[in-house]
């Protein structure tokens, strides 16, 4: 465990923020910092063929050790943290031996991770987290997924009595502003199936994901002097609060869970003469995904009759359930299933209420569920992750591996 907890630090205390107003790829240059790190560790460790191409995107071998014909399959995380919170100078602690108390994360800030708030803690007494110093996140997402992998890699080249067939692995940019695998080469990764260890807590399996669309409506108003602007004045920022009225009240993030879907306004600005919108769309069934949809274009095309066409509405659609995409293939499923109950792991199979890499790469013709790295509390100050959880996760990648080979 304290060598991967040493691998893992060393990648954290790396800032790769990535930022979803850059056009390029990676959106971000620091991002660079801890690829060609990532480059030269999979070659020392003794992968193969490992590449970077000009965007960032990491992939290497390990080789069959058995004269048998076995799929290939893969391993896939990010190396970016939200740009949600700060990931500059980021400074870990390690909790020994968790008393299942309050850890206070800065003293000076008042910020403590309380087990009475997070009650997730008090399922680690006795056992060694790492948590922020409560100025940054941690980067666990997905810094511990890069991390299970490369040790799961390393084990397996040091104990080749274990059987397995060809495993690939990648390493992408951009995965927290929702572009990590617009450019990932998936006929050159090759595998024919792979998993992304993005997880949260020790035992998640995740083959189903939100359907998601972004939207952006600008209003045009007209500004009048006040005392004169009966039958003149379009208020902009009042047809925005109009909008934003006549959306379903509980179907939002703060009143839904588990398969419920909602819409999300996540910023809004406006003026007199202008006013904007932004909100995500959610929902984990096709028609119900479409019907919201429906349901937002019903509303302006009703206050644009109402207004004067003043209002203009841009939906885009950004991934799909990989559910879809994953049923045919099931056996995936139930090999990563299967090594966690031999390694005494419960599997906590339930829909993810957000998406990953590995619904896009589903799409684009590489099934891929995902599987816990350990982390809890991602995207802020209160991010923690037992270092016993990263030992299991690794240790269910090997398995993996291994049952790939026998069936």
């Amino acid at each position: 465990m304290q060598y991967i907890l040493d691998r893992f630090l060393s990648y954290v205390k790396i800032d790769t923020q990535s930022d979803p107003n850059s056009k390029t790829t990676p959106s971000t240059k620091k991002q660079w910092n801890l690829a060609n790190i990532l480059v030269d560790e999979l070659k020392s460790i003794g992968m193969h063929d490992v590449t970077i191409d000009e965007n960032a995107y990491i992939m290497a071998t390990l080789p069959s050790n058995i004269d048998k014909e076995v799929p290939t399959i893969g391993f896939i995380s990010h190396f970016d943290t939200t740009p949600d919170f700060s990931g500059t100078n980021v400074n870990p602690q390690i909790i020994k031996n968790y008393d299942g108390k309050d850890i206070i994360l800065n003293t000076e800030k008042n910020i403590v991770l309380s087990p009475d708030y997070f009650d997730d803690l008090l399922q680690y007494k006795g056992q060694t987290l790492i948590t922020t110093d409560g100025t940054t996140l941690l980067g666990a997402d997905d810094k511990a997924g890069i991390t299970e992998i490369i040790t799961a890699m390393e084990y397996l080249i040091n104990h080749p009595e274990i059987k397995h067939g060809k495993i690939r692995v990648g390493f992408t940019p951009d995965e927290e502003i929702g572009r990590g695998a617009h450019k990932f080469d998936v006929k050159k990764f090759g595998a024919e199936w792979a998993y992304t260890m993005d997880g949260s807590q020790i035992g998640e399996l995740e083959y189903e994901n939100f359907n998601a669309a972004g939207a952006k409506i600008t209003i045009e108003g007209k500004s009048v002097h006040p005392g004169y602007a009966k039958g003149k004045m379009v208020n902009a920022i009042g047809i925005a609060q109009e909008i934003m009225a006549k959306l379903p009240a509980k179907e939002v993030p703060e009143h839904t869970s588990d398969k419920e879907g909602f819409y999300h306004i996540h910023a809004i600005k406006g003026e007199i003469e202008s006013a904007m919108i932004e909100l995500i769309i959610r929902d984990h069934d096709k028609n119900s995904f479409e019907n919201r949809k429906k349901t937002l274009e019903s509303i302006i095309f009703k206050l644009n009759e109402k207004y004067n066409n003043c209002i203009q509405l841009t939906i885009k659609d950004q991934y799909f359930n990989m559910k879809e995409k994953v049923m045919p293939v099931f056996h995936i499923v139930e090999i990563a299933k299967e090594a966690m109950e031999d390694l005494g792991i419960k599997p906590i199979i339930k829909p993810i209420r957000g998406g990953t890499d590995g619904s896009q790469l589903s799409y684009m013709g590489l099934p891929c569920p995902n599987i816990f790295a350990g982390g809890h509390n991602f995207h802020g100050k209160y991010e923690y992750i037992p270092l016993e959880s990263m030992q299991k996760a690794v240790e269910v990648i090997v398995k993996i591996c291994e049952l790939t080979s026998k069936k």
